[in-house]
């Protein structure tokens, strides 16, 4: 960093669409954690938010489980709960959301602590599951993470913010 695909804008970290697409990964790697950050999304715009991540596979999300940003209103995703805002992408949708209007900042947190995780959406639990759980394995072999033998299996990684060609602002980002 800085590279093609991020920059620096008021404060923020921001994507440049049309630059290079590269996910923003931490130094240091992490086991338990407690992760508060905002972001605000372009109109149609997707991105995320991931975790666990590792560097031994080409492509971040096929480690490393994923808390879905996304404008739910103008993004084919946000028709399927599962791939909404806030939840655990592909795997598990949220409950009780609360997503601010495009162009807004939203508030996340997401923590892992023993394996256990949960995710809250402006200050609202969204999200609770236990990584290596049987429930997980289950919705694992029946989606499109069947064939990642790396997902969601990490006991330790980097946190990653996805660059998914969209413009997504992060900001207040904290660990």
């Amino acid at each position: 960093f800085p590279n093609k695909g991020w920059k620096v804008e008021d404060g923020t970290l921001k994507t440049i669409p049309g630059g290079d697409v590269v996910d923003l990964v931490t130094k240091e790697e992490f086991e338990n954690f407690d992760l508060h950050l905002d972001w605000k999304i372009s109109p149609g715009g997707n991105s995320g938010v991931m975790y666990h991540v590792t560097e031994n596979f080409p492509r971040s999300y096929e480690t490393g489980a994923e808390m879905q940003i996304l404008d739910d209103s103008k993004h084919k995703d946000g028709g399927n709960p599962k791939t909404s805002s806030g939840a655990l992408y592909a795997l598990i949708a949220p409950t009780n959301k609360v997503l601010n209007a495009v162009g807004q900042w939203n508030h996340v947190r997401i923590q892992v602590l023993n394996n256990h995780v949960t995710y809250w959406l402006n200050e609202k639990k969204v999200v609770e599951y236990d990584l290596g759980s049987e429930k997980l394995g289950k919705l694992i072999a029946d989606s499109k993470f069947k064939d990642m033998p790396g997902f969601a299996k990490q006991k330790t990684g980097h946190i990653c913010l996805q660059n998914h060609h969209d413009e997504v602002w992060f900001r207040n980002i904290r660990v």
